[in-house]
């Protein structure tokens, strides 16, 4: 984008920052650097709302502590997270081809949710939304799973798959947010933006004339 950034996005994921482009606002991107775990005892639930407003809070901080972009500093930022929950198992990214392997065979012929946490921080504070999806798979045999490692696709998905990519071929049915399970779910965005005065579709009232009002 050219026009000048209205947000942050505080993500090195290239999926989440396209799908905040078709929101046709100015964003940039200023990755968060944090480690991504979950507390002992932590719900799933609290565990991503807790990354996606921690995300958007350093990256907030960083930027308004002049160790950044100084023409960043004061603008709104977006924190998201997102996690792949299946069978009481919370699946991150996949530590290497072994991992990705195994979580595709505990996904293979079975349902699991997708929970998707969005955090916008500014001035006035933090607020929090959270998506949750549903997505069965078709039972998967080891080769295509291993071929599909072998394209490179998931090494770094919650998951071990793409709901946008190559892994759209395993997915039999999907309930909730499709850009949710991508990653960043754009129902919940477009409402905290909105919520902050940043609407993605900005409504011009029509002034009546003069002489049509009070008819």
């Amino acid at each position: 984008m050219n026009d000048p950034p209205r947000i942050v996005l505080a993500s090195a994921s290239p999926r989440r920052s396209a799908l905040l482009a078709q929101l046709r606002l100015a964003h940039r991107v200023w990755p968060a650097q944090l480690v991504e775990a979950r507390l002992a005892g932590e719900p799933v639930e609290q565990c991503v709302q807790r990354l996606a407003r921690h995300k958007a809070q350093l990256v907030w901080g960083v930027l308004n502590a002049g160790a950044g972009d100084a023409a960043l500093a004061g603008l709104p930022v977006l924190g998201a997270d997102t996690v792949v929950l299946a069978g009481g198992e919370l699946l991150g990214k996949p530590r290497d081809r072994d991992d990705a392997l195994r979580m595709l065979a505990l996904l293979s012929g079975r349902e699991h949710e997708v929970l998707s946490a969005v955090a916008l921080h500014a001035a006035a504070g933090s607020q929090v939304r959270l998506s949750r999806s549903r997505v069965r798979f078709r039972p998967l045999e080891r080769a295509e799973c291993e071929a599909y490692w072998d394209s490179g696709e998931p090494s770094d998905k919650a998951g071990a798959y793409a709901v946008q990519g190559l892994g759209a071929i395993f997915i039999e049915s999907l309930q909730g947010s499709y850009s949710g399970v991508m990653g960043l779910p754009l129902y919940e965005t477009a409402a905290l933006l909105a919520a902050a005065g940043l609407p993605t579709l900005p409504v011009q009232h029509r002034q009546l004339p003069r002489d049509a009002e009070g008819e």
